[in-house]
């Protein structure tokens, strides 16, 4: 067992939250974290974490993504003697057969559909299988990066012009998708990957509940502020703060150890030197057929010529064979040394450090928040949040910003607490967004 192994299970931390959000009746997000339960399983498969936003009219959108949930871990499982990225591939072409299917078999559920955002994290570093508008993003150095492409009609149509999404002219509508599981029977998945893995590293899983609402440079920062359970309540409750029109579901994942991290497709050197290794074998073998076809060379001038001809066709197939071998392994590692083989992430790139700007930003929401909440006459225990604003304040003095952004953080959370239960807005009012 390699030292790698022995600690497969306990080198990651994760949380998974799903809020229903202010609007909705029902949850039509789904999500599912799925830990190797072995050594062999942690070496083939790795840990899988899904998200998925389902769509469609009465209850279609719930059974759309909890098919999605349910099927994508069996189907990756039953593949386990394939490469990760292609089982995953199949796994949601799968779920979107079954989601297809058990649509066209009840006018009621008929077009159903959800998004399916996949991330497996293995030896070799992360894969994700994607279709739709959820997200998969990467937070490392305090840098964070969306690793999937939104399958909407504003990302199309950047993409078509060029453009950052920011530019993007306000008559597009923004909740239109191009592409999800299940309307159609067949669809196509996006593969990205492989991403190195590095201690540190944190991913985020998310639907559109979320990073709609919640800005890149605030999900990042948060996520790299405090432990994964806190940071993604946190942005929850921050797009439940701001209306919550919509489902809001996050999955969390930071790797803690580097036992966890492979050396393959993340080691260059240890690939390079397992290269230098075959080359160096290679050109022994074809050093000793080039002796042997000389003297065979010998054996004909001296009138041995049938058993120099015979020998020599040996020798020929012998260095044929190691030349192939040579290229087919020099091919295989090639293929782990590149990180982006797969797809074209990250396709965006914020800087997130927590700073005096940041914990500014997160004192003002907090000073909005009590004023709507005075003007509603909502219970908060205030007091209670100012303790947690004075900690914040003395570390933003100390220049001390990631735990002045995690004690503001805490006093979101209590509050968006304390009003959850009581009435959102005003009978008359249809602005639900608080800050």
């Amino acid at each position: 067992m390699n030292q790698n192994a022995k600690h497969w299970k306990h080198c990651l931390e994760h949380a998974a939250v799903s809020d229903v959000g202010l609007r909705r009746r029902n949850n039509q997000d789904a999500q599912v974290v799925v830990l190797a339960d072995s050594e062999k399983t942690w070496q083939q498969q790795g840990h899988l974490f899904i998200v998925a936003d389902g769509m469609g009219a009465h209850a279609a959108g719930e059974l759309a993504s909890k098919l999605a949930v349910d099927n994508v871990p069996l189907t990756y499982n039953k593949l386990r003697h394939r490469p990760p990225p292609d089982a995953l591939r199949e796994a949601l072409l799968d779920a979107n057969t079954q989601i297809h299917n058990r649509g066209q078999a009840s006018e009621d559920f008929r077009g159903m559909g959800t998004t399916i955002s996949a991330l497996a994290i293995l030896p070799e570093g992360a894969v994700v299988a994607h279709v739709g508008d959820s997200r998969v993003y990467r937070l490392r150095d305090h840098v964070l990066e969306q690793l999937t492409f939104d399958h909407s009609l504003v990302w199309e149509v950047c993409a078509a012009e060029g453009i950052p999404e920011s530019e993007a002219p306000s008559y597009i509508p923004r909740n239109v998708i191009t592409r999800s599981a299940g309307p159609n029977a067949e669809v196509q998945v996006d593969l990205e990957g492989y991403f190195p893995l590095e201690e540190g590293d944190t991913f985020l899983l998310c639907s559109d509940g979320l990073s709609g609402l919640v800005y890149d440079r605030e999900l990042g920062t948060v996520l790299g502020s405090m432990p994964t359970e806190e940071a993604l309540q946190t942005m929850v409750d921050l797009a439940v703060l701001r209306g919550g029109p919509d489902n809001i579901t996050g999955v969390a994942v930071r790797i803690t150890s580097p036992d966890l991290i492979g050396n393959r497709a993340d080691n260059p050197a240890a690939a390079d030197n397992g290269l230098r290794r075959t080359n160096g074998s290679t050109w022994v073998i074809l050093a000793i057929c080039a002796l042997a076809a000389a003297s065979l060379g010998w054996l004909a001038v001296t009138g041995h010529a049938v058993v120099a001809v015979a020998g020599l066709v040996g020798v020929l197939a012998v260095g044929l064979v190691t030349l192939l071998v040579r290229h087919s392994e020099h091919a295989a590692v090639g293929t782990l040394l590149d990180p982006h083989k797969l797809g074209k992430g990250p396709y965006t790139r914020f800087e997130c450090a927590p700073d005096a700007e940041f914990a500014n930003h997160l004192a003002e929401m907090l000073r909005e928040l009590r004023t709507t909440a005075d003007s509603r006459n909502w219970t908060v225990d205030w007091a209670r949040v100012g303790g947690f604003v004075d900690c914040a304040r003395t570390a933003a003095e100390k220049s001390d910003f990631a735990r002045a952004v995690r004690e503001y953080c805490r006093a979101l959370r209590f509050v968006t607490g304390q009003l959850r239960g009581q009435p959102p807005r005003d009978a008359d009012d249809g602005d639900t967004a608080l800050v």
